[in-house]
Protein backbone atom coordinates (compact mmCIF):
# COMPACT_ATOMS: atom_id res chain seq x y z
CA UNK A 1 0.00 0.00 0.00
CA UNK A 2 2.48 2.20 0.70
CA UNK A 3 4.52 2.05 -2.33
CA UNK A 4 1.26 2.42 -4.57
CA UNK A 5 0.66 5.80 -2.29
CA UNK A 6 4.25 7.27 -3.21
CA UNK A 7 4.10 6.13 -6.63
CA UNK A 8 0.50 7.99 -6.76
CA UNK A 9 1.65 11.11 -5.20
CA UNK A 10 5.50 11.38 -7.68
CA UNK A 11 2.79 11.04 -10.47
CA UNK A 12 0.18 12.82 -9.75
CA UNK A 13 1.40 15.78 -6.86
CA UNK A 14 3.40 18.45 -8.19
CA UNK A 15 7.30 17.91 -6.91
CA UNK A 16 8.11 20.75 -4.86
CA UNK A 17 9.23 18.19 -1.85
CA UNK A 18 11.90 16.38 -1.17
CA UNK A 19 9.62 13.35 0.73
CA UNK A 20 11.20 10.82 3.01
CA UNK A 21 9.76 7.47 1.79
CA UNK A 22 7.70 6.99 4.53
CA UNK A 23 3.72 6.78 4.39
CA UNK A 24 1.87 7.54 7.66
CA UNK A 25 -1.61 6.83 8.76
CA UNK A 26 -1.94 7.48 12.22
CA UNK A 27 -0.68 9.28 14.85
CA UNK A 28 -1.01 9.59 18.75
CA UNK A 29 0.96 12.21 20.73
CA UNK A 30 4.27 11.76 20.25
CA UNK A 31 4.13 8.60 18.07
CA UNK A 32 3.52 8.08 14.43
CA UNK A 33 2.78 4.74 12.82
CA UNK A 34 3.20 4.22 8.86
CA UNK A 35 1.11 1.84 6.53
CA UNK A 36 3.42 -0.85 7.23
CA UNK A 37 2.59 -0.65 11.19
CA UNK A 38 5.90 0.68 12.14
CA UNK A 39 6.21 3.34 15.17
CA UNK A 40 8.07 6.47 15.27
CA UNK A 41 8.51 9.10 17.41
CA UNK A 42 8.28 12.16 16.23
CA UNK A 43 10.43 15.03 16.84
CA UNK A 44 9.67 17.51 14.15
CA UNK A 45 5.47 17.64 14.84
CA UNK A 46 5.16 18.69 11.82
CA UNK A 47 7.12 21.00 11.74
CA UNK A 48 6.40 22.70 15.14
CA UNK A 49 2.73 22.33 14.13
CA UNK A 50 1.57 19.63 16.21
CA UNK A 51 2.39 20.90 19.76
CA UNK A 52 -0.18 19.00 21.41
CA UNK A 53 0.59 15.96 19.97
CA UNK A 54 -1.30 13.83 16.96
CA UNK A 55 -4.93 13.09 17.35
CA UNK A 56 -5.46 15.56 20.57
CA UNK A 57 -8.54 13.92 21.91
CA UNK A 58 -9.87 17.48 23.49
CA UNK A 59 -9.26 19.27 19.69
CA UNK A 60 -10.51 15.87 17.74
CA UNK A 61 -14.18 16.72 19.85
CA UNK A 62 -14.01 19.89 19.39
CA UNK A 63 -13.77 19.45 15.62
CA UNK A 64 -15.93 16.94 15.38
CA UNK A 65 -18.85 19.02 17.49
CA UNK A 66 -18.04 22.20 15.29
CA UNK A 67 -18.62 20.39 11.80
CA UNK A 68 -22.06 19.22 12.71
CA UNK A 69 -22.88 22.66 13.37
CA UNK A 70 -21.06 24.89 11.12
CA UNK A 71 -18.03 25.12 8.54
CA UNK A 72 -18.05 28.30 6.82
CA UNK A 73 -20.25 30.87 5.69
CA UNK A 74 -17.48 33.80 5.16
CA UNK A 75 -16.45 36.12 6.29
CA UNK A 76 -19.25 38.37 5.12
CA UNK A 77 -20.99 37.41 8.34
CA UNK A 78 -20.55 37.09 12.07
CA UNK A 79 -19.45 34.02 13.82
CA UNK A 80 -19.00 32.90 18.02
CA UNK A 81 -15.97 30.47 17.36
CA UNK A 82 -13.84 33.69 15.68
CA UNK A 83 -14.56 36.08 17.69
CA UNK A 84 -14.32 33.87 21.09
CA UNK A 85 -10.59 33.10 19.38
CA UNK A 86 -9.86 36.55 18.89
CA UNK A 87 -10.63 37.76 22.63
CA UNK A 88 -8.91 34.85 23.98
CA UNK A 89 -5.80 36.03 21.71
CA UNK A 90 -6.06 39.51 22.55
CA UNK A 91 -6.66 39.37 26.54
CA UNK A 92 -3.06 36.83 26.27
CA UNK A 93 -1.23 39.08 24.25
CA UNK A 94 -0.46 42.84 23.58
CA UNK A 95 -2.97 42.69 20.88
CA UNK A 96 -6.00 44.97 20.52
CA UNK A 97 -7.04 43.78 17.19
CA UNK A 98 -6.38 40.15 14.78
CA UNK A 99 -6.80 39.25 11.34
CA UNK A 100 -7.35 35.57 10.36
CA UNK A 101 -5.69 33.89 7.85
CA UNK A 102 -5.09 30.29 6.87
CA UNK A 103 -0.88 29.98 7.22
CA UNK A 104 2.23 31.93 8.47
CA UNK A 105 2.55 33.40 4.63
CA UNK A 106 -0.39 34.88 4.27
CA UNK A 107 -0.36 36.27 8.39
CA UNK A 108 3.26 37.90 7.44
CA UNK A 109 1.39 39.31 3.98
CA UNK A 110 -1.25 40.90 6.13
CA UNK A 111 1.66 42.22 8.18
CA UNK A 112 3.55 43.61 5.27
CA UNK A 113 0.30 44.99 3.73
CA UNK A 114 -0.44 46.73 6.78
CA UNK A 115 2.56 48.13 7.18
CA UNK A 116 2.64 49.45 4.06
CA UNK A 117 -0.86 50.91 4.38
CA UNK A 118 0.01 52.71 7.63
CA UNK A 119 3.15 53.99 6.44
CA UNK A 120 0.99 55.23 3.68
CA UNK A 121 -2.19 56.70 5.71
CA UNK A 122 0.52 58.71 7.75
CA UNK A 123 2.87 59.61 5.33
CA UNK A 124 1.81 59.45 2.41
CA UNK A 125 3.80 57.36 -0.64
CA UNK A 126 7.22 56.08 -0.59
CA UNK A 127 7.33 55.09 2.54
CA UNK A 128 7.38 51.12 2.32
CA UNK A 129 10.61 49.20 2.58
CA UNK A 130 10.46 46.44 5.08
CA UNK A 131 14.13 45.53 6.69
CA UNK A 132 14.25 42.03 7.24
CA UNK A 133 17.35 39.84 8.22
CA UNK A 134 19.92 37.61 6.84
CA UNK A 135 18.67 33.96 7.02
CA UNK A 136 14.93 34.62 7.87
CA UNK A 137 12.14 32.90 6.68
CA UNK A 138 8.73 34.35 6.27
CA UNK A 139 7.18 32.09 3.93
CA UNK A 140 6.89 31.00 0.19
CA UNK A 141 4.25 33.90 -1.32
CA UNK A 142 6.07 35.87 -3.57
CA UNK A 143 6.41 38.62 -1.06
CA UNK A 144 7.08 36.74 1.83
CA UNK A 145 9.66 34.59 0.24
CA UNK A 146 10.93 38.33 -1.02
CA UNK A 147 10.71 38.94 2.89
CA UNK A 148 13.28 36.28 3.87
CA UNK A 149 16.65 36.85 3.51
CA UNK A 150 17.95 33.29 2.25
CA UNK A 151 19.17 33.37 -1.55
CA UNK A 152 17.96 29.53 -2.26
CA UNK A 153 14.37 30.59 -1.65
CA UNK A 154 14.52 33.31 -4.01
CA UNK A 155 16.19 31.26 -7.05
CA UNK A 156 14.27 31.37 -10.04
CA UNK A 157 11.42 33.79 -9.08
CA UNK A 158 12.89 37.06 -10.40
CA UNK A 159 12.00 39.98 -10.27
CA UNK A 160 11.24 39.91 -6.34
CA UNK A 161 8.40 42.13 -4.82
CA UNK A 162 10.46 45.54 -4.49
CA UNK A 163 11.18 47.14 -1.24
CA UNK A 164 12.76 44.83 1.35
CA UNK A 165 16.51 45.22 2.45
CA UNK A 166 18.56 42.49 4.21
CA UNK A 167 20.72 43.17 6.96
CA UNK A 168 22.86 40.68 9.86
CA UNK A 169 20.32 38.79 12.23
CA UNK A 170 21.30 40.46 15.91
CA UNK A 171 22.93 43.69 14.46
CA UNK A 172 21.30 46.45 15.70
CA UNK A 173 23.49 48.70 14.37
CA UNK A 174 23.00 46.93 10.67
CA UNK A 175 19.34 47.93 11.14
CA UNK A 176 20.30 51.68 12.13
CA UNK A 177 22.38 51.96 8.99
CA UNK A 178 19.46 50.17 6.74
CA UNK A 179 16.79 52.99 7.54
CA UNK A 180 15.78 55.69 5.40
CA UNK A 181 12.73 57.85 4.89
CA UNK A 182 11.26 55.18 3.03
CA UNK A 183 11.65 52.24 5.82
CA UNK A 184 8.34 51.83 7.40
CA UNK A 185 8.77 48.42 9.58
CA UNK A 186 11.05 46.23 10.93
CA UNK A 187 10.48 42.62 10.84
CA UNK A 188 12.31 39.74 12.50
CA UNK A 189 11.54 36.37 14.10
CA UNK A 190 12.58 36.33 17.31
CA UNK A 191 14.57 33.01 16.91
CA UNK A 192 15.46 31.93 13.48
CA UNK A 193 13.93 28.50 12.97
CA UNK A 194 14.81 28.10 8.99
CA UNK A 195 17.99 29.94 9.62
CA UNK A 196 19.39 27.53 11.81
CA UNK A 197 17.57 28.03 15.91
CA UNK A 198 19.63 31.05 16.12
CA UNK A 199 18.86 33.21 19.26
CA UNK A 200 19.08 36.90 19.35
CA UNK A 201 19.85 38.83 21.75
CA UNK A 202 18.08 40.46 24.56
CA UNK A 203 19.94 43.89 24.27
CA UNK A 204 19.22 43.55 20.23
CA UNK A 205 15.48 43.67 20.68
CA UNK A 206 15.38 46.15 23.54
CA UNK A 207 17.28 48.01 20.84
CA UNK A 208 15.19 47.29 18.28
CA UNK A 209 12.00 48.84 20.09
CA UNK A 210 13.61 52.04 20.96
CA UNK A 211 14.94 52.58 17.53
CA UNK A 212 11.62 51.43 15.95
CA UNK A 213 10.05 53.77 18.45
CA UNK A 214 12.30 56.80 17.81
CA UNK A 215 11.44 56.29 13.86
CA UNK A 216 7.84 55.81 13.95
CA UNK A 217 8.58 52.14 12.47
CA UNK A 218 6.49 49.16 13.12
CA UNK A 219 8.14 46.31 15.02
CA UNK A 220 6.81 43.46 13.32
CA UNK A 221 7.24 39.89 15.17
CA UNK A 222 7.20 36.73 13.55
CA UNK A 223 6.49 34.26 15.64
CA UNK A 224 4.80 31.87 13.65
CA UNK A 225 7.46 28.81 14.85
CA UNK A 226 8.25 30.17 18.37
CA UNK A 227 4.79 31.11 19.15
CA UNK A 228 2.49 29.22 20.80
CA UNK A 229 4.12 27.90 23.76
CA UNK A 230 7.04 26.68 21.43
CA UNK A 231 9.84 28.63 23.80
CA UNK A 232 8.57 28.33 27.20
CA UNK A 233 5.79 30.99 27.26
CA UNK A 234 2.91 31.31 25.43
CA UNK A 235 4.77 33.71 22.85
CA UNK A 236 8.48 34.08 22.62
CA UNK A 237 8.77 38.19 23.12
CA UNK A 238 7.39 38.01 26.89
CA UNK A 239 10.97 36.36 27.40
CA UNK A 240 12.60 39.36 25.89
CA UNK A 241 11.01 42.64 27.52
CA UNK A 242 10.09 44.30 24.55
CA UNK A 243 6.51 44.74 22.83
CA UNK A 244 5.56 44.32 19.22
CA UNK A 245 3.44 46.44 16.82
CA UNK A 246 2.35 43.39 14.83
CA UNK A 247 3.05 39.88 15.60
CA UNK A 248 2.21 36.82 13.64
CA UNK A 249 1.04 33.16 14.45
CA UNK A 250 -0.04 30.06 12.24
CA UNK A 251 1.20 26.62 12.61
CA UNK A 252 0.25 25.57 16.02
CA UNK A 253 -2.34 27.75 16.36
CA UNK A 254 -4.56 24.96 15.31
CA UNK A 255 -2.65 22.19 15.83
CA UNK A 256 -2.25 20.77 12.29
CA UNK A 257 -5.33 22.67 11.04
CA UNK A 258 -4.67 25.40 8.51
CA UNK A 259 -4.67 28.81 10.52
CA UNK A 260 -3.00 32.00 10.97
CA UNK A 261 -3.46 35.04 12.76
CA UNK A 262 -1.70 39.22 12.43
CA UNK A 263 -1.78 40.32 15.92
CA UNK A 264 -1.88 44.40 16.25
CA UNK A 265 -2.10 47.33 18.48
CA UNK A 266 -5.02 49.51 17.71
CA UNK A 267 -2.98 51.92 16.47
CA UNK A 268 -1.38 49.88 13.70
CA UNK A 269 -4.85 47.91 12.78
CA UNK A 270 -6.51 51.37 12.13
CA UNK A 271 -4.97 51.26 8.28
CA UNK A 272 -7.16 48.20 7.50
CA UNK A 273 -10.41 49.59 7.04
CA UNK A 274 -13.35 47.07 4.88
CA UNK A 275 -11.93 46.25 1.61
CA UNK A 276 -7.82 46.48 2.58
CA UNK A 277 -7.36 43.21 2.62
CA UNK A 278 -9.37 40.06 3.05
CA UNK A 279 -9.24 36.07 3.22
CA UNK A 280 -12.04 33.79 2.00
CA UNK A 281 -11.40 31.09 4.24
CA UNK A 282 -9.73 32.90 7.34
CA UNK A 283 -11.11 32.07 10.67
CA UNK A 284 -13.56 29.70 9.63
CA UNK A 285 -15.74 28.42 12.76
CA UNK A 286 -14.50 25.09 12.26
CA UNK A 287 -10.58 26.43 12.70
CA UNK A 288 -11.08 29.00 14.93
CA UNK A 289 -13.19 26.85 17.25
CA UNK A 290 -10.30 24.44 17.08
CA UNK A 291 -7.56 27.16 17.53
CA UNK A 292 -9.72 28.06 21.05
CA UNK A 293 -9.35 24.56 22.29
CA UNK A 294 -5.41 24.57 21.47
CA UNK A 295 -5.03 27.95 22.71
CA UNK A 296 -6.83 27.01 25.71
CA UNK A 297 -4.95 24.24 27.12
CA UNK A 298 -1.00 25.56 25.66
CA UNK A 299 -1.67 28.70 27.82
CA UNK A 300 -2.37 26.79 30.89
CA UNK A 301 0.59 28.52 33.20
CA UNK A 302 1.30 24.46 34.22
CA UNK A 303 1.43 23.10 30.95
CA UNK A 304 3.87 25.87 30.10
CA UNK A 305 5.93 25.50 33.10
CA UNK A 306 6.31 21.60 32.09
CA UNK A 307 7.50 22.69 28.55
CA UNK A 308 10.34 24.74 30.44
CA UNK A 309 10.97 22.02 32.78
CA UNK A 310 11.22 19.00 29.65
CA UNK A 311 13.22 21.76 27.37
CA UNK A 312 15.52 22.04 30.15
CA UNK A 313 16.35 17.84 30.54
CA UNK A 314 16.35 17.71 26.58
CA UNK A 315 19.17 20.63 26.23
CA UNK A 316 20.80 18.56 28.97
CA UNK A 317 20.98 15.54 27.04
CA UNK A 318 21.74 17.17 23.43
CA UNK A 319 24.91 19.67 25.46
CA UNK A 320 26.01 16.33 26.88
CA UNK A 321 26.07 14.56 23.14
CA UNK A 322 28.04 17.60 22.37
CA UNK A 323 30.51 16.88 24.65
CA UNK A 324 30.63 13.34 23.61
CA UNK A 325 30.87 14.14 19.84
CA UNK A 326 32.68 17.26 20.09
CA UNK A 327 34.43 16.25 16.71
CA UNK A 328 31.25 16.03 15.11
CA UNK A 329 28.95 18.79 17.20
CA UNK A 330 29.55 22.64 16.95
CA UNK A 331 27.02 24.29 19.17
CA UNK A 332 23.72 22.61 21.14
CA UNK A 333 21.70 25.76 21.53
CA UNK A 334 17.59 26.92 22.04
CA UNK A 335 14.42 27.54 24.67
CA UNK A 336 12.17 25.69 26.00
CA UNK A 337 11.64 23.17 23.12
CA UNK A 338 13.12 24.87 19.94
CA UNK A 339 16.51 22.73 19.95
CA UNK A 340 19.51 22.42 18.20
CA UNK A 341 22.82 20.93 17.33
CA UNK A 342 24.88 22.45 15.05
CA UNK A 343 26.93 20.06 13.50
CA UNK A 344 30.55 20.62 11.51
CA UNK A 345 29.24 19.00 8.47
CA UNK A 346 25.64 17.75 6.58
CA UNK A 347 23.40 17.00 8.66
CA UNK A 348 21.47 15.02 6.38
CA UNK A 349 22.88 11.33 6.96
CA UNK A 350 21.96 11.63 10.85
CA UNK A 351 18.78 12.56 9.85
CA UNK A 352 18.37 9.64 7.51
CA UNK A 353 20.14 6.88 9.58
CA UNK A 354 17.55 8.34 13.04
CA UNK A 355 14.66 7.80 10.11
CA UNK A 356 16.04 3.75 10.02
CA UNK A 357 15.86 3.76 13.64
CA UNK A 358 12.16 5.26 13.87
CA UNK A 359 13.03 8.82 15.07
CA UNK A 360 11.91 11.59 13.14
CA UNK A 361 13.90 14.42 12.91
CA UNK A 362 15.61 17.39 10.40
CA UNK A 363 18.04 19.16 9.33
CA UNK A 364 18.01 23.40 8.62
CA UNK A 365 20.14 25.32 6.93
CA UNK A 366 22.28 22.21 5.79
CA UNK A 367 23.93 21.19 9.50
CA UNK A 368 21.74 22.26 11.84
CA UNK A 369 19.57 19.57 13.52
CA UNK A 370 16.20 21.01 14.41
CA UNK A 371 14.26 19.56 17.29
CA UNK A 372 10.63 20.55 17.65
CA UNK A 373 8.55 17.96 19.34
CA UNK A 374 4.66 18.27 20.60
CA UNK A 375 4.96 20.20 23.76
CA UNK A 376 3.61 16.71 25.57
CA UNK A 377 6.38 15.15 24.78
CA UNK A 378 7.72 12.70 28.09
CA UNK A 379 11.39 12.21 29.34
CA UNK A 380 11.03 8.68 28.36
CA UNK A 381 10.91 9.99 24.54
CA UNK A 382 13.49 12.34 25.10
CA UNK A 383 15.81 9.47 25.77
CA UNK A 384 14.83 7.46 23.05
CA UNK A 385 15.53 10.33 21.03
CA UNK A 386 19.35 11.29 22.38
CA UNK A 387 20.61 7.84 22.67
CA UNK A 388 19.36 7.26 18.88
CA UNK A 389 21.76 10.12 18.27
CA UNK A 390 24.47 8.75 20.68
CA UNK A 391 24.32 5.55 18.28
CA UNK A 392 24.04 7.17 15.21
CA UNK A 393 27.06 9.86 15.78
CA UNK A 394 29.30 6.79 17.53
CA UNK A 395 28.49 4.86 13.50
CA UNK A 396 29.36 7.82 11.78
CA UNK A 397 32.95 8.41 13.90
CA UNK A 398 33.39 4.64 13.21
Amino acid sequence: MSQLIMELCDRLVCNTYARYPVTFERGAGCRLWDTEGEEYVDFVAGIAVCNLGHSHPEVARVVCEQAQKLVHVSNLFYTGPQVHLAQMLIERSFADKVFFANSGAEANEAAIKLARKYSRDKYGPGRFHVITMEDSFHGRTLATLSATGQEKVHQGFDPLVEGFHYVPYNSVEAVERAITEKTCAVLVEPIQGEGGVRIGDLDYFRALRELCTAKDILLIFDEVQTGMGRTGTLFAYEQLGVTPDVMTLAKALGNGLPIGAMLATAQAAQAFTPGSHASTFGGTPLVTAAAAKVLEIISDEDFLSQVRDTGRYFLERLEDLRDRHSGLIRDARGRGLMLALELVGPGKTVVDRCLEKGVIINCTHETVLRFVPPLVVSRQEIDRVADTLDTVLKELEG
